[in-house]
């Protein structure tokens, strides 16, 4: 297997050519934030948390979409990154209605977990305040559309890892949403199995399982990339 040489914050690797720069950091004990990524499912580039700075390009590439390659020297953590991302993490919080006290994901968040990582202790730009639905016409699941971060984490593990592709996304740029079907309410779409793998694999409270309480929504996005690794190791027998 072809292998490339590179550096990441100082660090000389080697990594397997097919890999992402994501992937080889990862593999190397370095940390890049993330939150459109999941194990198990293509990548999108929707976040923006995970762009890095490779030396000889001034513009920033998102490390889960850009090859490692021979020679290359990437910075995962500067002052520069570290305001990017801390923006962007202040944007998604000014465009939808995320109040923690009573998310159901509280203290089982991301989008919880990298405000406090990037030290976001308020945010700079003003609040959207969006007057989005909450539907529960599902009989054992909800989406709470005030929370959701357009990661399209559900879309893709509905099309690639169930395979029913219940889940899309509808409308542009700030009114872009997640539907089920063609706009369907939740609990009319005849494609959705309710095998609850969107709710597994949503970052936030959005998805959500009926009866949970504040703070209750604990979530194991490690099961979703065990059943692709089971079914792969499957195919190959």
């Amino acid at each position: 297997m072809p292998v490339k040489t590179l550096t990441i914050d100082g660090q000389l690797i080697t990594s397997p050519a097919e890999q992402t720069v994501l992937d080889a950091a990862r593999l190397h004990g370095i940390k890049i934030p993330t939150l459109c990524h999941l194990d198990g499912v293509s990548e999108v580039g929707a976040c923006r948390l995970c762009l890095v700075e490779i030396a000889g390009s001034n513009k920033l590439a998102p490390s889960c979409l850009t090859a490692v390659a021979e020679g290359m020297a990437v910075t995962t953590n500067s002052p520069r990154l570290q305001e990017y991302r801390k923006m962007i993490v202040e944007l998604l919080f000014a465009e939808r209605n995320h109040v923690c006290s009573v998310c159901v994901a509280n203290a089982h968040c991301e989008l919880q977990d990298l405000a406090t990582a990037v030290g976001m202790d308020h945010v700079r730009f003003e609040y959207q305040f969006p007057k989005l639905p909450v539907d529960v016409s599902h009989d054992q699941f909800g989406i709470d559309h005030n929370r959701c971060v357009m990661c399209t984490r559900c879309v893709r593990v509905c099309d690639e890892v169930e395979g029913a592709h219940t889940w899309d996304v509808a409308g542009r740029g700030h009114n872009a949403r997640v539907i089920t079907d063609l706009n369907q309410p939740w609990g009319d779409a005849d494609t959705c199995t309710s095998c609850g793998k969107c709710v597994q694999a949503c970052p936030t409270g959005a998805l959500f399982r009926q009866g949970a309480t504040v703070a209750e929504m604990e979530k194991d996005k490690q099961k979703l990339a065990y059943l692709v690794e089971s079914r792969a190791r499957r195919a190959s027998k």
